[in-house]
């Protein structure tokens, strides 16, 4: 039997996640977990509060140098985060 219609499994699984309002909390849900891999665990070490909010991740940091020095690469950070989760999910970090 030969099905015409047939579709990858991933396209399946993803017009169902939009089609229920799931996609956008799912891929906000794996940057903030992409955070510890892609910036290391040094960095993540001095990460106390990470969240999205309007497009936007913000991350707090305990170490003021850390922090000045990550705001020079903070839309080089974004990228390279919706990369690592494959869409584009923010368009900027916010350091706090």
């Amino acid at each position: 039997m030969i099905y015409t219609k047939a579709k990858p499994l991933r396209d399946v699984l993803l017009a169902y996640l939009r089609a229920e309002g799931i996609e956008t909390p799912l891929l906000e849900y794996r940057i903030t977990q992409a955070w510890s891999k892609v910036m290391g665990e040094t960095i993540n070490r001095y990460t106390r509060q990470i969240y999205v909010k309007g497009g936007q991740l913000h991350v707090q940091l305990t170490s003021a140098p850390l922090r000045q020095n990550l705001l020079m690469e903070h839309r080089h950070i974004a990228q390279k985060l919706n990369d690592y989760v494959g869409a584009y999910v923010i368009s900027d970090v916010v350091l706090f």
